[in-house]
């Protein structure tokens, strides 16, 4: 299986190449069929193969960084499978969202209960942020 398309690289592409920090929504989502790996991936650094996301390998500690796109291709998991790309993903929340979900659940999730509290929560902590989020410096 081929795990980007064309059309997903450049979605990923344009992503990663953005001026400005932005809360993607996921573009792809990619996992390991015999095992309890997962990626939800929002950008693509020029490189073409240095990927941004989610990242869930299974331990109960989701977090987000970078994989190699090289390297999810190598995966030879068991009885020989390797990784695929979930064809009927369709992310509706920002990256920020799953990862809270995550979070919460301990895995990456597509449960509309806990992404519409995790969406909650981040809107409610956000709104009560400071204009200056950083707050004066600690000594």
């Amino acid at each position: 299986m081929i795990l980007i398309t064309d059309e997903l690289r450049a979605r990923l592409l344009a992503n990663g190449a953005a001026d400005t920090e932005t809360d993607h929504v996921p573009v792809a989502k990619l996992f390991d069929p015999t095992g309890a790996a997962t990626w939800l991936l929002t950008e693509l650094d020029a490189d073409g193969d240095t990927l941004f996301g989610l990242c869930d390998l299974g331990f109960g500690f989701p977090e987000l960084g970078s994989v190699s796109l090289a390297e999810l291709e190598s995966v030879k998991g068991r009885l020989g499978l390797g990784i695929e790309r979930d064809l009927y993903f369709e992310a509706r929340f920002a990256l920020s969202v799953y990862a809270e979900a995550a979070r919460i659940a301990g895995h990456i999730t597509e449960a509309e209960r806990l992404l519409r509290q995790a969406a909650e929560a981040l809107s409610i902590q956000h709104s009560e942020l400071p204009p200056d989020a950083a707050g004066p410096a600690r000594r």
